[in-house]
């Protein structure tokens, strides 16, 4: 199998960081973060029209109803947190969205849903759990 410019395409593994071309260069967002944007797309536009309802899509408004209910974290400043969180530890987009999204407790539950994370040395089982106890606290606080 070929990709678009003709190069042989490398078989996707989440595993291994192997995400296909498209994530290359994609910047991955959490659910939560998803949230907030949709969530000020949704405040400007009840403010632009006169009957809000008419301006705001049905696939507009079950995506942030969707993004809502998933998201595990509501305040803006632990949404940030959180990801600073994630990106001090360095670890893929990918890799932050998953975690942040599904909040993992445990360092074995962490490496069962992203076993990239502990691929080639990146992140031994002290620094995952230091890392789960800074997202807890965020959680705890928030």
């Amino acid at each position: 199998m070929a990709s678009r410019s003709g190069q042989p395409v490398e078989e996707e593994d989440a595993s291994e960081l192997k995400l296909g071309e498209d994530f290359v260069k994609a910047k991955c967002l959490m659910n939560a973060e998803v949230a907030l944007v949709l969530q000020r797309k949704y405040e400007q536009l009840q403010q632009l029209a006169d009957d809000p309802s008419s301006q705001i899509s049905q696939v507009f408004e079950r995506s942030l109803q969707y993004v809502r209910r998933f998201s595990r974290y509501q305040n803006p400043d632990a949404v940030k947190q959180v990801r600073e969180v994630l990106t001090r530890n360095q670890l893929h987009e990918f890799e932050v969205c998953v975690i942040g999204n599904l909040c993992p407790e445990t360092v074995e539950e962490a490496k069962a849903l992203v076993p990239s994370i502990t691929k080639r040395g990146r992140m031994d089982e002290e620094k995952i759990e230091t890392m789960l106890t800074d997202l807890a606290t965020i959680k705890k606080f928030e």
